[in-house]
């Protein structure tokens, strides 16, 4: 009877909030990714109804995506790459690994869900930049235009008595279009592989 009460309770505790296809994502699912999220980016994890949505949500794309990876054979991130990463992170977030070790206690999380989410950040840049990478180059005018509307007058509200050229600016702009066009033909992949995908949000997980 004990066991029985400890299972419902663990069932009540930890209940799916996605089904995709053949496989779920749990409520400890989201959890832990917003937990290990925040402290890859140095924030403070937000747990709130809507952020747990937002973040099952992203974890639906990224089952959609590790599909493709695994279908379409991408390559893996190299170890020597990961590594260093994982580096840069600990060096830029604590002053020594006891600090480090010390907050994913706090947190509640390991060293392996930080590897992970390390790991599928190189990943999915990489299978953005490759799967999605525009076919047509950014036309002058569409430089101008954007530097026209956006970029010259915000450049002359923060500073009225600087001078304003499009040269200064080219590089940052072309990188803008091309990163909104990668952004534009991803969604539509995403728009497309979630309408061939059965998923149900189980609304009373995110209450």
């Amino acid at each position: 009877m004990l066991a029985a009460c400890f299972a419902l309770h663990a069932d009540i505790i930890d209940r799916i909030a996605v089904s995709v296809a053949n496989s779920v994502i749990t409520t400890s699912d989201i959890e832990r990714q917003i937990r290990v999220a925040a402290f890859v980016s140095g924030t403070k994890p937000d747990l709130s109804p809507a952020a747990r949505r937002k973040t099952a949500e992203a974890m639906v794309d990224q089952q959609l995506i590790r599909r493709e990876l695994e279908t379409s054979h991408y390559p893996e991130t190299e170890a020597a790459a990961l590594d260093a990463a994982f580096d840069q992170f600990k060096k830029k977030y604590f002053h020594s690994d006891e600090e480090y070790r010390r907050a994913l206690v706090e947190d509640g999380i390991t060293e392996a869900d930080v590897k992970e989410e390390l790991n599928w950040q190189r990943t999915w840049s990489g299978f953005v930049g490759v799967r999605f990478q525009p076919a047509e180059q950014v036309k002058d005018q569409e430089i101008r235009d954007y530097f026209d509307h956006t970029v010259a007058p915000a450049a002359r509200a923060a500073n009225p008595d600087a001078p304003v050229a499009l040269d200064n600016f080219r590089d940052r702009i072309v990188t803008k279009l091309m990163g909104d066009r990668q952004d534009a033909l991803m969604e539509q992949w995403l728009t497309e592989a979630r309408r061939r995908t059965e998923i149900i949000y189980h609304q009373e997980a995110f209450q």
